[in-house]
């Protein structure tokens, strides 16, 4: 029998399901008013998911053969039903219990193409159909995502039960095309605090909030299904350098959880929670806060948490929150900077169109300067000579000295010092991209002895480039191998005490595996990236890049080609640079590329 795809049958049967749009059923029989009065409806906040169209699919009907079954179920696992019953309904009553549609969901570039490969010599024996396509990811248990490209095929089985078909044994987890798994899940970022090991003590950031992106369903309570992921704990990839402040075991007594009138959140929390005291009552507060509010379409006021019996345990308002802000470490990031045609540092902020020397070693022009890094504070910079050999840190304050070298290359301007970038505790990292002895390097306090940093899972690649996250747990690297460069993130994971530290980069992966060639990155969001590169055979282009390799949710910018480095802030209402052959151009939101004045300048970057 032929290959057909689910696709075809879609207009049907979404057509005869139920849609609701807010709280409004509209049934397929359903009439509308033509006349009467026009009455005021008073409005209230709600999460963005309630406002959406919902769709629910339809349950089998009676004689469906067993590729209409199939067809059947994968449209309902597509459908906004909270349990997933009506998809249920396709599955033999034996499998209606077991089967786990939360255990992982594969996408796929498009819906399953499905075939029915084989009937037994008898009907009891039952059909075998296969579904098969294009897989690009997958996301786990846990809602994390992850690119998994590969050739995809699996075999659902069909059964006689009752005299209708059922399935009896299927895929793990759900099957969807990108198209629907776009439309039905978000990407939402959890928080939890940063495992700083002896570093927490030496730069006093001991509450440090990293985000932690997963995939939950649109429209499905988004409130309550965020607060439970949270508590589910970190994905795999970002545990061993992040803690939670919940209790093994903590769960959410409510079935439901929603912001009151006043955009208030309340949780009651199970038994695990009863005995919290009160710092870690408010830590929880302050993950559950900046977790939820990715999913409210309101500003989040403050957090009440309330033990099993209904008694309150502590509340947190949004002020007091503000201790724990994951931007704490990100800092202001109120200018640009970049290296003028004289080798000096300049800056210049969104509002003005000519960019001025910084005040210091740096803009006095004491070195020929290559490229810089801002410290998060803006008060000082670290800047890399023109020939890549040697690295200095200066004050960016009238009068200030250059001081002496605080790292020196083992190559020239072919290897050389990578720029370098400034994590939100105030350390400052740096690649030295020597082909014979490439390192990566931390100077603690930015004017500590450099301490090199291994780093596992390069298989033969070199490090040519590298931005460290405000948090100082993850960092972007560009590795090069076989003339091709390739954006990876690592976690750094921290060991020792404060006099002898350890720290070491674990877990690469690849988070632009669609880019052949990466040209320049940097830092655009708590979770996001921003890279220059391009697909094989493509040209370049300029695009937002999630950090767990998903598809970025932001718009798509104006086309710009020959980017050698680009600079964003983590706040999305700033200017993004970028250095092309002719020098420095920047796009302001809602604006096109623009050159800047002077033009004729280089490696721009925002603290960081």
């Amino acid at each position: 029998m032929g290959v057909d795809r689910y696709r075809r049958r879609r207009g049907r049967r979404l057509g005869a399901a139920a849609l609701t749009l807010g709280g409004l059923l509209l049934a397929g029989c359903a009439s509308m008013p033509d006349s009467g009065d026009v009455d005021s409806v008073n409005g209230s906040p709600r999460a963005d998911a309630d406002s959406q169209v919902r769709v629910y699919g339809v349950a089998p009907r009676a004689g469906e053969q067993p590729r209409e079954i199939v067809l059947g179920f994968l449209e309902a696992t597509t459908s906004d039903d909270p349990a997933y019953d009506t998809a249920r309904k396709y599955l033999a009553a034996k499998k209606q219990s077991t089967w786990n549609p939360s255990e992982v969901t594969t996408i796929l570039t498009e819906p399953p193409q499905v075939r029915v490969d084989r009937s037994g010599d008898r009907e009891e024996d039952g059909v075998t159909i296969s579904l098969t396509g294009k897989q690009v990811a997958r996301v786990d248990a846990k809602h994390a995502y992850k690119p998994d490209e590969r050739t995809y095929e699996n075999k659902i089985h069909v059964v006689r039960q009752g005299g209708e078909w059922r399935i009896d044994a299927l895929p793990a987890g759900l099957v969807l095309g990108v198209p629907d798994f776009q439309r039905i899940y978000r990407s939402v970022n959890k928080y939890y605090f940063a495992k700083l090991g002896p570093d927490q003590r030496r730069s006093g950031r001991s509450e440090v909030l990293v985000p932690d992106p997963v995939y939950l369903r649109k429209r499905i309570d988004p409130v309550t299904s965020t607060a439970r992921a949270l508590l589910d704990g970190p994905t795999n990839w970002l545990a061993p350098v992040t803690t939670t402040a919940f209790r093994a075991g903590t769960q959410v007594v409510d079935d439901r959880l929603s912001l009151d009138d006043s955009n208030n959140l309340k949780v009651r929390l199970n038994g695990k929670a009863d005995s919290a005291n009160l710092v870690q009552c408010h830590r929880m507060a302050a993950q559950l806060l900046f977790t939820v509010q990715d999913q409210a379409s309101a500003t989040v006021g403050d957090v009440t948490l309330e033990r099993r019996d209904g008694s309150k345990l502590c509340g947190l308002t949004r002020e007091q929150a503000q201790e724990y802000s994951p931007g704490r470490t990100e800092g202001r990031a109120d200018r640009q900077y970049y290296i003028d045609a004289k080798h000096k540092m300049v800056s210049l902020a969104d509002s003005e169109d000519e960019a001025r020397r910084v005040p210091g070693a740096f803009g006095d022009g004491q070195a020929l300067l290559g490229s810089v890094a801002v410290d998060r504070s803006e008060r000082r910079a670290a800047g890399v000579t023109e020939d890549g050999r040697s690295l200095y840190v200066a004050a960016l304050e009238h009068g200030s000295a250059l001081g002496d070298v605080r790292l020196r290359a083992h190559a020239g301007a072919k290897g050389g010092l990578a720029p370098p970038s400034w994590d939100g505790l105030g350390d400052l990292w740096v690649v030295d991209r020597s082909p014979q002895q490439p390192r990566l390097l931390r100077l603690p306090g930015g004017t500590g002895t450099p301490e090199e940093v291994q780093v596992a899972g390069l298989d033969g690649g070199r490090i040519t480039g590298l931005r460290v996250a405000a948090d100082g747990v993850r960092i972007a690297l560009l590795v090069t191998k076989d003339g091709h460069t390739k954006l990876m993130l690592g976690r750094v994971e921290r060991a020792g005490s404060v006099p002898h530290p350890s720290l070491s980069v674990q877990g690469l992966r690849s988070v632009a595996p669609q880019l052949e060639q990466v040209d320049a990155v940097s830092w655009a969001g708590g979770s996001r990236l921003l890279a220059a590169g391009s697909e094989p055979g493509g040209l370049q282009q300029l695009q937002y890049v999630e950090t767990d390799g998903s598809v970025s949710n932001g718009a798509a910018l104006p086309g710009i080609t020959g980017v050698k480095a680009v600079a964003a802030s983590e706040a999305p209402s700033k200017a993004l640079v970028a250095e092309q052959q002719d020098g420095i151009v920047r796009l302001l939101p809602d604006a096109n590329w623009k050159t800047v004045t002077p033009k004729k300048g280089t490696a721009p970057v925002y603290p960081g």
